[in-house]
């Protein structure tokens, strides 16, 4: 691993640990030519979906759109970055487990909508409502009412 500060690739590990519910191995490397410590991440390499876009355009799955339009949801909400990246894994998890490695967007949009209606009912409903574009005021009450509905009957 290239040293960022001197450029050679002369290092040690010196701490690791499991990151991300074990998806993944963070190190602390020291450069054994400068002493500079630095961080590095080992990924299993995922499958490459394809996003199969609303106008038929088919373009990479890109894990940063996802965290965008969930931090866009959350945002003055008491949602921390670790839950959005959760979501996030979540949502690459359902992904895998599907046999396609073709999504359409609207798929990737409703687990996002699930993975969200359980971390912040706000959130979930900023998304929601970017999501599915509702029409009217009557379509966003609705799915107001579905939310409380679902509330009241766990509080019975």
């Amino acid at each position: 691993m290239k040293c960022p500060s001197c450029s050679t690739d002369d290092d040690k590990v010196v701490d690791s640990r499991s990151v991300r519910e074990g998806l993944a191995v963070r190190r602390r490397r020291e450069c054994l030519s400068c002493g500079e410590r630095f961080t590095t991440y080992e990924y299993i390499e995922a499958k490459q979906f394809r996003v199969i876009k609303r106008n038929g355009h088919r373009v990479e799955f890109d894990r940063s759109k996802v965290i965008g339009g969930i931090a866009r949801a959350c945002e003055k909400r008491p949602v921390t970055l670790e839950q959005m990246e959760a979501v996030a894994d979540a949502v690459e998890r359902d992904l895998a487990a599907g046999l396609s490695l073709e999504v359409p967007s609207g798929a990737i949009g409703e687990s996002v909508m699930n993975k969200l209606r359980d971390v912040d009912e706000v959130a979930y409903v900023r998304f929601a409502s970017v999501y599915r574009s509702f029409k009217d005021v009557d379509e966003f009450m609705k799915e107001l009412r579905q939310i409380l509905d679902g509330k009241e009957g766990e509080d019975a």
